[in-house]
């Protein structure tokens, strides 16, 4: 969920009105976002750095509303559309009609595109803001709402980077094409020396925020590069735009150029700069077409700024939520969440209008759903179900239940550790050579080296935990009794949760007798008897290679037949690895074969 921080009195300048901070926090309530927190610059700096930073010295102390937005609602992330979404909620003003127009002299402004695009960054939008008035809190804003979308739709610029541009500095028709780095030259923005895309590769390798986006084209024999009709380049996407056409408070006229991997999301990102800003230009609510012209020959204008149309029933949309309002007062709740609405001939359905701002809106539900917001939740009725239903546990959670206690009683406490964890936990540190050997469900976009990857194995945690407790009297004996995730390909999802029981005692000796008597104590309780005969349930230990244990002292423990589990002596190198000096045993299993 992103937040944005907004200056409290801009916000209530803009919204005609001035509010408490309780009263504020009301009104983001009712229209489905949360105040978060009411600060200041000066204290969001000496929060993430400290009182004594040089920065907190001479930083504002003008009121901030830190305010969580749904991820999807592009449009609220920036001031200008929490004041035009909040505004058109509470009744002050109609939903504004948003269109592209042809400019009143000459031709539609060009975008050529050229073929080697394909094979890097083949899509590419764009858009023209005439006479627009910027201000400096306002050109923060426009600065910002780019920074939030690159962050969020634009998945970190991999799938979409956007490019701002003074229009009166260049001159059309504009070239979008990917040349080899060593031919792009440039001067880039807040630079005052000429690079080439190989050194710049070098040159912002140490830079705080554009390191990241570096990898996203390194590799590639080619780089994206917009050029005007002089040959002056205007972007290196997604790394950086040339200083020449870099816009400034002073800008009045501003190209905007989005290239991008996925043309759908390209779209969403031109439409909603477009909707939020137009209203600063001398023909409020309106920008300019650009026409691309891809290689074959085939031209688009963008942006489209396409309304839609939906029909609802209103006797459904009651039905779901669980009110009971008449047509007429649904489609004015609608309304209020800028969703045009009008009741269809025969008073049942609804002709819903979509604007180009609600990207989010991609299904009936969606629209639904804008219904209970603005009827608010608080205000739907708590009512009985008409049938009487049983709800029962899940057998295995039963189960789980049912064997913690007499782990405990047997001198064990329950640990409960992360689901998350590194690559180098399930791997390396188990004496696994590589994480490729591993069946593990991998994070796409891990924020921290802890958090990698899903646990395969509930050893690590443990392990983690007795570390972090070295200093209580030995024996330590910890069990946890939780779900590990593994790769599945039968899956629906490709994965699968395993509930598992694992244990371990460190002590001065290993203990294995210990770790042994806790496996039968469990047997015990569920009704499995030693045997290995294999036509009789039972369960016997059988010698096992495992990296994670000693040679010779690690055996699988086998029911009717099937491994569940192991148990053993860990291996001196594995408890290393761990920070651990004591000797340990343990025993995991899987307890879902017994449900």
């Amino acid at each position: 969920m992103p937040t944005i921080g907004v200056k409290r009195d801009l916000l209530f300048q803009a919204l005609g009105k001035t509010y408490t901070d309780d009263e504020f926090q009301k009104v983001c309530f009712a229209f489905g976002l949360e105040l978060d927190e009411v600060t200041t610059e000066k204290q969001m700096i000496s929060k993430e750095q400290g009182d004594d930073s040089q920065l907190s010295q001479g930083a504002s102390e003008e009121v901030i509303y830190r305010i969580d937005i749904p991820a999807n609602r592009y449009d609220l992330l920036c001031l200008e559309g929490l004041v035009q979404g909040l505004q058109v909620f509470q009744r002050n003003m109609d939903p504004p009609v948003f269109k592209a127009i042809k400019p009143a002299e000459g031709s539609v402004e060009k975008l050529i595109v050229k073929p080697d695009t394909e094979r890097i960054r083949p899509f590419v939008v764009g858009a023209i803001l005439r006479d627009l008035s910027f201000t400096k809190d306002s050109y923060n804003s426009f600065i910002d709402l780019q920074d939030k979308l690159h962050q969020n739709i634009c998945r970190k610029r991999a799938l979409v980077a956007i490019g701002t541009h003074d229009y009166d500095t260049v001159k059309g028709p504009f070239t979008y094409d990917a040349k080899p780095p060593g031919d792009i030259k440039f001067v880039p923005l807040n630079q005052s020396k000429e690079y080439t895309a190989e050194e710049l590769m070098k040159f912002y390798s140490s830079h705080t925020q554009l390191k990241q986006y570096l990898p996203i084209i390194k590799e590639s024999p080619v780089y994206p590069v917009i050029f005007d009709s002089n040959g002056v380049v205007l972007s290196l996407p997604p790394i950086i735009n040339g200083d020449h056409s870099k816009i400034t408070l002073n800008t009045k006229n501003v190209f905007i150029e989005c290239t991008a991997t996925d043309l759908t999301k390209a779209k969403i990102v031109i439409d909603t700069l477009v909707c939020m800003f137009s209203q600063y230009c001398s023909d409020k609510y309106s920008a300019e077409y650009v026409e691309v012209v891809y290689p074959d020959g085939k031209t688009c204008l963008y942006p489209e700024l396409t309304y839609r149309y939906e029909t609802i029933l209103a006797e459904k949309a009651n039905k779901l939520i669980g009110i009971g309002e008449e047509s007429k007062s649904i489609a004015e709740l609608l309304s209020r969440m800028c969703l045009k609405s009008e009741l269809l001939p025969g008073g049942k359905e609804l002709k819903v209008t979509i604007p180009p701002t609600r990207h989010d809106v991609i299904h009936a539900c969606d629209i639904y759903e804008d219904v209970a917001i603005a009827f608010g939740y608080n205000n739907i009725k708590r009512t009985l179900p008409n049938t009487n239903t049983i709800g029962e546990q899940l057998p295995v959670n039963k189960l789980s239940d049912l064997l913690r206690y007499p782990i405990a009683e047997a001198g064990f406490t329950e640990a409960l550790t992360f689901t998350l964890c590194s690559r180098d936990d399930v791997s390396i540190k188990l004496g696994i050579e590589s994480i490729d050997k591993v069946p593990a469900v991998h994070i796409a976009n891990p924020k921290t080296l802890e958090f990698q990857v899903c646990r395969t194995t509930l050893l690590p945690g443990i392990l983690k935990t007795i570390a972090a407790n070295k200093k209580m009297p030995l024996p330590i004996k910890i069990f946890e009794v939780s779900d590990v995730v593994l790769k599945d390909l039968k899956s629906e999802v490709g994965a699968r949760n395993e509930r598992r029981i694992c244990a371990v005692n460190c002590n001065k000796n290993a203990g294995f007798e210990v770790i042994h008597g806790l496996l039968d104590r469990i047997m015990l309780l569920l009704e499995v008897p030693w045997s290995q005969n294999r036509d009789n349930v039972g369960y016997y230990l059988r010698s096992a290679q495992d990296p994670a244990y000693f040679q010779g002292r690690c055996a699988e423990i086998i029911y009717n037949g099937s491994s569940i589990g192991k148990i053993g002596v860990l291996h001196p190198d594995v408890l290393a690895k761990f920070e651990l000096t004591n000797p340990c045993s343990a025993v995991e299993l899987s307890i879902e074969p017994f449900v």
